[in-house]
């Protein structure tokens, strides 16, 4: 039996895809689904397209077509959340620091170089008048390597999704001074073009069964609890974030948004030109609107 390989967050955005890996559907054609959590996020994971250990990821889109532009050999094959991310922009939770305004040296906790938690930064900088030449970033790996590096005394700033992040703020290990949402879609499937042409339709037969199961979550009544269950997330926060999301049911992707989203991260500094769309996306898959 061959193994088509799965990678994504340890987050309710992919309940979607644990589903359709849990129901193993096309063990009858020999092939099993494995899905592995990855808690260092998408920079992690684009490394992980790169080096053959994965064949389908879902990632951030700028942190995608960034390392893209940088040789990555992956195509995307769809959206999986087509609304945008809402980061947290969160510090020690004893730091005397209350708002953005009095952050006097942005320092940031990052995930890895490449990664959201990283080119966010970029984002938020632009928003509130920083130089990003001026910006310091400190690798930790994930939300724990955070939790552990962080200190009262240096409010480095920890971008990660607010939901997410929400128990810690509860229990006052780390404070939410702002937020700051994603300028574009936020997350996208990508599929490595070895894993295009080794698996063929059958990548894309399992990306329509994850629409599928998308679309029949964000219609079902126990979708919150099933949520608030699964991630042990409080079920008011769960119901807020799923009022603010919206996952991806068709093959479809919007040209101008991608278009859009390319001058803005150029803008940024995130990617150096905009991209052509064939050249990353599998557009024999795909409807362009």
């Amino acid at each position: 039996m061959k193994t088509l390989r799965i990678t994504g967050v340890p987050e309710h955005f992919n309940l979607p895809w644990k589903k359709v890996v849990a129901s193993q559907p096309f063990a009858g054609k020999g092939i099993q689904l494995s899905w592995t959590d990855e808690s260092r996020g998408s920079g992690q994971m684009n490394k992980a397209l790169r080096e053959d250990q994965t064949d389908i990821a879902i990632v951030l889109t700028e942190s995608f077509l960034k390392d893209f532009e940088e040789g990555n050999p992956s195509k995307i094959i769809g959206f999986h959340v087509k609304s945008p991310l809402i980061w947290g922009i969160q510090i020690p939770g004893k730091s005397p620091v209350e708002n953005l305004n009095q952050i006097e040296k942005p320092q940031f906790l990052i995930s890895r170089m490449g990664s959201g938690s990283h080119l966010m930064a970029f984002v938020l900088a632009q928003r509130e008048g920083w130089n990003p030449e001026n910006l310091e970033f400190k690798i930790v790996g994930n939300l724990d390597g955070a939790l552990a590096a962080m200190n009262p005394e240096t409010p480095e700033m920890f971008l990660w999704e607010k939901y997410t992040t929400n128990p810690w703020v509860i229990s006052g290990d780390l404070k939410r001074i702002g937020e700051v949402p994603s300028p574009w879609p936020c997350f996208i499937i990508v599929a490595s073009d070895k894993a295009i042409s080794e698996f063929g339709d059958l990548v894309f037969e399992l990306r329509d069964l994850v629409y599928k199961a998308s679309k029949e979550l964000q219609n079902s009544p126990e979708t919150p609890m099933e949520i608030h269950k699964a991630y042990e997330l409080e079920l008011e926060d769960v119901k807020a974030w799923l009022s603010q999301t919206n996952w991806e049911t068709e093959p479809t992707i919007a040209g101008k948004d991608l278009e859009e989203a390319m001058s803005k991260m150029k803008n940024l500094g995130i990617i150096k030109e905009k991209l052509s769309l064939d050249r990353f996306l599998s557009l024999d898959h795909l409807q362009i609107t």
